[in-house]
């Protein structure tokens, strides 16, 4: 049962859902900016709108903006600088296909109303690719900015979680921390598809089997691969336990990518510095695992990033795609 679990459809949500997470099988996107920046620099975001249109025509499933509200120094990244959701928009209305992805939204830092109408606009603005990645936040200096706390926000996270789905309802009703929904009012505009895919990322301080029953995918990180097959099969474990569909499994990679096919790997943060032979390899390994969608980040590459992506498209997308 379990094994057939596994390699049964997703569920169909909405355009970019139903493009980037295919079972059994691994789709490549790309996290933005699509730019190299040192740790505790800023990134330029020049040229940033025709880079995610270049990868958009090469042919990647997926561009993944990050939630970064203040510019922590001790943290060394201030993400993609822009604001998700300003990003969504505009990005929205420069491209046509590729599915657009947050990685992710920190829930306990912002209104759910807000998160709710800001994701199904762009949902909207795109014709339904937007793939809203969720997380409880891992930069405690941000709270108190905000006046938050951090150790509560585990329940911030589900409680907003709760709200977000009840407002893809007509005239929803919804007893929450952050707000009444009693049925007389309405929240505009309603995603494409069903609902908005709300993907969980890591824990976000909630138990396996919530965010097994409760989110649309897992969003995950590189392990070892002893250790990543142990936990997506205990992940799509729980989904059959819990009489759950069969639901995708995404991953992040840093990569520097060389010139040279064959140079062996090295080690560089959550992530390696090799060729494409070795990354074909590794992207083999993990769609054998069940990772249905891998994340790249360019950050620390060290080639020009156009050429890169070109290096990509032309030797692995024919590959996954």
């Amino acid at each position: 049962m379990f094994d057939d679990h596994k390699n049964a459809r997703f569920p169909r949500i909405n355009a970019g859902y139903n493009s980037a997470f295919q079972p059994g099988r691994l789709s490549i996107g790309l996290v933005l900016p699509l730019e190299a920046y040192a740790v505790g620099h800023e990134p330029t975001m020049r040229d940033h709108i025709e880079t995610a249109q270049l990868a958009e025509e090469l042919g990647f499933s997926a561009l993944w903006l990050r939630d970064v509200p203040f510019n922590v120094p001790d943290f060394g990244d201030a993400g993609q600088i822009f604001d998700p959701f300003v990003y969504l928009g505009a990005l929205a209305t420069a491209t046509q296909r590729i599915a657009l992805g947050t990685a992710s939204i920190i829930l306990p830092l912002r209104h759910p109303a807000h998160v709710a109408k800001a994701a199904a606009t762009a949902d909207v603005l795109s014709d339904g690719r937007v793939l809203l990645g969720v997380a409880s936040g891992d930069r405690p200096e941000e709270y108190p900015a905000l006046n938050h706390s951090y150790p509560d926000r585990g329940v911030r996270f589900r409680d907003s979680f709760g709200y977000i789905r009840a407002a893809a309802e007509p005239y929803p009703r919804h007893q929450s921390d952050q707000g009444r929904l009693l049925g007389d009012l309405d929240l505009l505009p309603k995603p494409v598809g069903s609902r908005l895919p709300l993907l969980i990322t890591g824990g976000s301080q909630q138990t396996p089997d919530w965010a097994a029953q409760n989110g649309d995918g897992w969003m995950t990180y590189p392990r070892d691969v002893a250790s990543q097959n142990r936990v997506i099969a205990d992940y799509r474990q729980r989904l059959v336990t819990m009489g759950q569909p069969n639901k995708p499994v995404m991953q992040s990679l840093y990569v520097d990518l060389l010139k040279t096919p064959d140079a062996q790997p090295r080690p560089i943060h959550l992530g390696f510095q090799s060729g494409t032979n070795f990354l074909r390899s590794y992207l083999r390994d993990i769609e054998a695992l069940g990772v249905n969608h891998i994340a790249l980040n360019l950050r620390f590459n060290q080639a020009p990033i156009d050429a890169t992506l070109k290096q990509l498209a032309d030797d692995l997308l024919p590959d996954f795609h």
